[in-house]
């Protein structure tokens, strides 16, 4: 087979050589069977939107938005969002040193703001370690009680169940190997 990247020759235009590659191509049966082959472009979204090719391709390849923010934008994004990134943080150590990074980020970005321009300011850590502290107790205390809800549960069914109970209990009281010898030492000590 032909490759289609050949070098261009040096007294050809790259007008005319980038044709010349697409005519043998299309000749050769290379864009037949592609897929949407007859279909118009898929538009997401409305008709007059400019950016519908970005946002299609942030769906297709599951990407956030935010990556598309300016600097100052993300920052706020991001300050809005603490509460709920902190809860799932769980040391405090681990919470000052997130929260000493966007920090970090702010200042840099006040230092040489970017436009838009939006008011930002360093969050207070200690503020937000107390609010860590009070939002994770809670959290805590309600994972501790759907445990103890599913626990309940499952203590319920081994009740209406003794019969599951008993063999579990039975496993480990008497493994295996120990049930065996006790029925040696049985039969040995029967006449």
């Amino acid at each position: 087979m032909k490759c289609v990247a050949e070098r261009k020759k040096p007294g050809v235009t790259f007008e005319s050589f980038v044709d010349k590659q697409i005519r043998e191509a299309q000749e050769n049966g290379a864009f037949d069977n592609l897929p949407g082959k007859g279909r118009p472009i898929p538009r997401g979204g409305a008709a007059d939107d400019e950016l519908w090719w970005i946002k299609g391709y942030l769906q297709r390849e599951n990407l956030s938005t935010d990556a598309l923010l300016p600097e100052s934008l993300a920052l706020r994004k991001e300050i809005e969002r603490l509460p709920s990134t902190l809860i799932h943080i769980r040391f405090e150590d681990s919470v000052r040193d997130s929260l000493g990074e966007l920090n970090a980020r702010v200042v840099a970005w006040i230092r040489m703001p970017t436009p838009p321009l939006v008011p930002l300011s360093p969050v207070d850590i200690e503020d937000w370690v107390e609010q860590w502290k009070k939002n994770r107790a809670a959290a805590e205390a309600a994972l501790r009680e759907s445990r103890a809800i599913s626990l309940a549960a499952t203590a319920t069914e081994a009740v209406e169940s003794p019969m599951i109970a008993a063999k579990w209990w039975r496993r480990f009281r008497f493994p295996p190997m120990a049930r065996r010898g006790r029925e040696r030492r049985r039969r040995r000590t029967e006449p």
